[in-house]
């Protein structure tokens, strides 16, 4: 009977055991899976930041660019708004569910890796 109950006691013990393995295996795995999404994403900003700043710039240059061959240079600045409108409506009515999708597949794939 004392057998029993010490095979029962070291059961239990080793079930414990791995039941607490198991959880800090799923946290450390999670912790994993956050910081590799984290740092991509991190390095993606840094990327969309120097991209911003550089098609800043090349927007001035075109806007003044335009503005200077129609005569004033508020035109230009019309122009490249005007050019940027339209992009923005063609995307929103052609290409919204296009992005949607791939930029929600990314992450998925981010995060299942």
């Amino acid at each position: 009977m004392e057998s029993e109950t010490n095979l029962i006691e070291e059961l239990i013990e080793k079930t414990v055991e791995y039941g607490k393995s198991s959880l800090e295996l799923a946290k450390l795995k999670a912790l994993d899976k956050i910081s590799d999404v984290v740092s991509s994403l991190l390095a993606h900003s840094v990327v969309i930041v120097i991209l911003f700043a550089l098609m800043l710039f090349l927007n001035l240059g075109i806007a003044l660019w335009i503005g200077k061959i129609l005569g004033e240079i508020y035109f230009g600045f019309f122009a490249v708004a005007g050019f940027y409108c339209i992009a923005a409506i063609f995307t929103y009515f052609f290409m919204h569910k296009w992005i949607k999708k791939q930029v929600g597949n990314a992450i998925i794939k981010q995060v299942l890796k």
